[in-house]
């Protein structure tokens, strides 16, 4: 599981070869939430609001990174670091 962001103690991820719909992995504080790329919305899993917000925030930012990279992982080729919430 690359690790391809990490922000005020979030942890975001994404898994080589992972099944559809196109989505990334984030975990704070022992919550892991899955987020769809596309629609940006939580598809399992929970987090704290505040910590939530900050990373749907994040994630509506650099939407074409995270597509990017989700086509790389399905490829298994290397992924990228994507710039961290400032």
């Amino acid at each position: 599981m690359p690790t391809i962001s990490m922000f005020r103690g979030i942890k975001v991820y994404m898994n080589y070869s992972d099944h559809q719909p196109p989505h990334f992995h984030a975990f704070y504080g022992g919550e892991e939430v899955i987020i769809s790329i596309e629609t940006l919305e939580v598809l399992r899993g929970t987090m704290q609001s505040k910590q939530l917000k900050m990373l749907l925030g994040w994630a509506a930012f650099h939407q074409d990174e995270l597509t990017e990279n989700w086509e790389l992982a399905r490829k298994q080729q290397e992924l990228f670091p994507i710039a961290p919430l400032k």
